[in-house]
């Protein structure tokens, strides 16, 4: 029974892998056997360097790479910034209220992106937010801010409230109730929640071209350079788009489990 479980697990591994390995392909095998070749090599064969540097010097690629950092990095802390008192706040409420109100945030969610971005890039006109690292950031944290509240709302709600019982006996007000006695504890849940946030805010798309439409992030510098034929351009970013992912998710990859991220659906 144990081997269909490691054979269950190589082939979902594969599944995912896969469409890397193919970029990696794509990226350091000459051309004339990828996006050249009628039948494109599926092994590696004459790797070159010359794909990447060739990309990197004819387009335009630090300043969307800059801006999807800063994006990203400033919807991970306005996320975190308003989700812990909501989610503290959603912990201490009764059961079913905490959880009508995580079902509407959430519900706020199966909205189409495009749907909302629309009239919020009209409003972001007249408030001098269109074309803005801020503006954006506002707007993909709508998104972020409902998931990141669920998963902290259900870190606050695991940490035994005897704790902070004791800590008010000894006279600590909230705040010092919260800085030294709850955060140290959802450590973990609000590392999930900023890992999640952050890579949402990496390679969103939609609200990042109605936005910031002329000189956006890297995922729409790489749509513009993939439809414009300029493959090889979009094949390198797309690489380099990964690589501060990989780097996240390996530095954070403890935080990332079962219980952190489903401590919301605790009873």
């Amino acid at each position: 029974m144990r081997w269909w479980t490691y054979l269950g697990a190589i082939v979902v591994g594969i599944y995912f892998l896969f469409p890397l390995y193919i970029l990696v392909l794509l990226a350091f095998n000459s051309p004339k056997y990828t996006v050249l070749a009628k039948f494109p090599s599926l092994l590696p064969v004459s790797l070159t360097l010359n794909n990447l540097l060739t990309a990197l010097q004819g387009t335009a690629f630090i300043d969307p790479f800059i801006k999807s950092l800063e994006t990203a990095t400033l919807v991970g802390i306005i996320t975190i910034a308003l989700a812990i008192p909501a989610g503290y706040g959603l912990s201490r409420l009764p059961r079913a209220i905490a959880y009508s109100i995580i079902i509407l945030l959430l519900v706020t969610n199966m909205m189409p992106a495009i749907v909302i971005g629309i009239p919020i890039a009209v409003d972001f006109l007249k408030l001098h937010l269109f074309e803005s690292v801020i503006g954006l950031a506002l707007a993909q944290t709508l998104i972020t801010l409902p998931l990141a509240t669920f998963i902290l709302q259900g870190t606050f709600s695991s940490i035994p409230i005897d704790l902070e019982h004791q800590a008010r006996v000894d006279g600590a007000n909230l705040f010092n109730r919260l800085f030294s006695v709850l955060l140290p504890l959802a450590a973990p849940g609000i590392a999930a929640a900023f890992l999640i946030s952050w890579m949402f805010s990496w390679d969103e798309f939609t609200y990042a071209i109605l936005l910031i439409p002329y000189h956006s992030t890297l995922p729409v510098t790489i749509y513009q350079d993939v439809t414009r034929g300029n493959l090889l351009a979009g094949i390198a970013f797309s690489l380099i788009f990964t690589i501060p992912v990989i780097i996240l998710t390996f530095a954070l990859q403890k935080y990332l489990r079962g219980e952190y991220l489903a401590g919301g659906i605790k009873g």
